[in-house]
């Protein structure tokens, strides 16, 4: 894959509207975050509803109290110089009771804020698991075929990246932005005692700073977005790099420099982006900061000469330098908070958007079909994969019955592990049909068919988990089952070698948790083998190379096995192995996704064709 290619993205916002519209309109995911965190826990929400109350309203009270502090103050030395007699207790008691008073208050504050904290954090692990299982939950209703669409799969990894945090981080805001919003008005109540111009004066200084700070996240969010592809190919070569299942042949065909330099080169494109974006967003921020600064250094000269020509008292001044200082950080942070509001609105919508991906119903409810036994007919089944411009399979007909199986050769990319995708509905046909008993297969109820069928594919999964899990795993109804494990095991020929381990059946396998044991590649061909029939009830065998990576003396055992046990079963074998293939009841030779010869191996051979020379040549190799 060729490097990354050095183009900026597109920074400019929507054109189907005003900016302002396109600003506001990125919040209509916060009542839907604001629902999913009260449907997480009412508890720790109303929690932080009430300490966000508290936090809003008592740093204007303590701002109040300070006023009476400084005036109390202020009269007892006064009356003091006027007797001139010592301080007693009655003169210190005003003074000390807006004290004790003031501390309560500050205590009270401390407590709303601990409180605040400590939910946020117990909430930040619930909602984070509960977004992470919806992601995990949407997955599962997905198609195949979305999830090998790469478009799509850039909205499940932005999903999965930043929209996990970003539900709880809007709520954070939303209630800091609502205890602002109350510290200002009781700010507001005070300095409307002094002007109502004071209060203009402040919303001016903390204006330009928030223009600045939702333009950039904009531009952050969107630059986010248009390099997801790269962030992508980033974790798959970190992957690539530190896995145990690639690292034996990254290190043997000398990969490392390469692919790091690949690594780098991703991060070198992705850095620039984020410095320029940085340093303009950093450079913007502090200039028009400069503005506030101003403001404020302004409404302090004016409560000042306020003071000094004796319009204000010493703790009115006091208390209006406060309200000034607190009201300014108070408007700045809910102007901060509408800004971080808006950038997680915005990845938010990566959330939504892929939990909000239609998905076709799985519909059919048969769980028989019209013709009991008469197995599996596809009729001139046609396939084109999302996007291809060529077919996979071209009118293909097949008539499989129960006790028979068929095998199917061809080149690699020739449509047959297309043709297994159909059969088990991870695709529909794009022409044609495919009749289970008689019945379209999709009229069929999804989990009744997948139930009957006993899969081993090419690329099986080896799962990071238990011996037996990894047996259990065929049939989610016996995945505790020991017995059933040990006779799937069996039947696999896993039994014998899988008693050998430490553990047995209970053994970790793979190497990513502690004591996990690693299994040669026939070993966990044989357990891929056993899982397949782990499915008693299964009648319908597909077996997509089964035998690839054993033996000739294991496969020779497994072929045995099959045709003894095979009875009223229908059994689709791929294979290269022509040992294999020839004793199938039927053989399909597929070329370019078309059938071009079928019959069983003796009326193939006859008529010399594709499959016949495929055979003499691999006998070849044998003599």
């Amino acid at each position: 894959m060729p490097p990354p290619q050095h183009r900026r993205p597109p920074l400019t916002p929507p054109q189907d509207g005003s900016r302002l519209e396109t600003f506001f309109g990125v919040f209509r995911y916060s009542r839907r975050a604001l629902a999913l965190v009260w449907q997480t826990s009412r508890f720790l929400t109303l929690g932080l509803a009430l300490c966000t109350l508290v936090a809003g309203v008592l740093p204007a009270v303590a701002a109040w109290i300070g006023q009476l502090i400084v005036d109390a103050v202020v009269a007892a030395m006064a009356h003091q110089r006027e007797t001139e007699t010592a301080l007693s207790w009655a003169d210190t008691w005003p003074v000390m009771r807006y004290v004790v008073a003031e501390a309560g208050v500050i205590a009270a504050i401390a407590l709303a804020q601990r409180g605040l904290s400590a939910q946020q954090s117990l909430l930040r692990a619930l909602l984070g698991q509960k977004v992470n299982v919806m992601i995990l939950e949407k997955a599962g209703t997905l198609s195949l075929a979305q999830f090998e669409d790469s478009e799509f799969y850039d909205k499940l990894t932005r999903a999965r990246r930043e929209a996990s945090t970003r539900p709880l981080g809007l709520v954070n805001k939303t209630f800091s932005l609502l205890q602002n919003a109350i510290s200002l008005t009781s700010f507001g109540v005070l300095l409307m005692q002094f002007s109502p111009w004071a209060i203009l004066l402040l919303v001016i200084g903390a204006l330009p700073v928030f223009v600045s700070e939702a333009k950039f996240s904009g531009d952050a969010f969107r630059l986010f977005r248009w390099r997801s592809p790269q962030t992508r190919m980033q974790m798959y070569l970190e992957t690539v790099l530190a896995r145990e299942d690639s690292i034996k042949e990254v290190k043997l065909f000398g990969l490392e420099p390469l692919l790091l330099e690949r690594y780098r080169k991703i991060f070198d494109t992705l850095y620039d982006e984020d410095r320029r974006l940085t340093l303009r967003r950093e450079t913007w921020g502090f200039l028009l900061g400069l503005l506030g600064t101003l403001a404020f250094y302004g409404a302090y000269a004016w409560v000042v000469v306020e003071t000094i020509s004796g319009t204000l008292t010493l703790g009115e001044m006091t208390m209006y330098l406060m309200v000034f200082k607190q009201g300014q950080s108070a408007l700045s942070a809910s102007l901060t908070a509408i800004s971080g509001m808006y950038e997680d609105n915005l990845y938010l919508s990566n959330l939504y958007e892929y939990l909000e991906q239609p998905v076709a119903a799985e519909a059919g409810s048969l769980t028989e079909g019209i013709r009991p036994g008469d197995g599996i007919r596809f009729e001139r089944v046609g396939f084109t994969y999302p996007g291809a411009d060529k077919p996979a399979l071209r009118d293909v007909s097949l008539h499989l019955v129960p006790g028979q199986s068929l095998a199917l050769v061809g080149a690699n990319g020739s449509g047959k592990t297309t043709l297994i995708k159909l059969l088990t509905r991870l695709y529909e046909p794009s022409s044609g049909r495919i009749l289970l008993d008689g019945s379209d297969l999709r009229e069929w109820n999804v989990q009744t068919l997948r139930r009957r069928i006993g899969v081993i594919f090419q690329d099986f999964v080896r799962y990071q988990l238990k011996v037996g899990e990894n047996l259990g795993a065929g049939d989610v109804e016996a995945f505790a089952d020991e017995a059933r494990w040990q006779e799937a095991a069996q039947r696999g020929l896993a039994d014998e070698f899988i008693r050998a381990l430490p553990g047995g059946y209970h053994t970790q396998l793979g190497r990513w948790f502690k004591g996990g044991q690693e299994l040669s590649g026939g070993q966990w061909q044989k357990i891929a083998l056993a899982r397949a029939h782990m499915r008693e009830g299964a009648d319908i065998l597909v077996l997509d190379e089964p035998t690839a990576a054993m033996d000739a003396a294991s496969e020779a055992a497994i072929y045995a096995d099959f045709r003894e046990h095979r009875r009223d079963k229908m059994t689709l074998l791929i294979s290269h192995r022509f040992s294999t293939v020839r004793a199938a009841d039927q053989i399909l030779v597929i070329d370019d996704g078309e059938v071009i010869e079928r019959g069983d191996h003796a009326g193939l051979m006859a008529q010399d064709g594709r499959y016949a020379r495929l055979f003499r040549l691999q006998a070849e190799g044998y003599r």
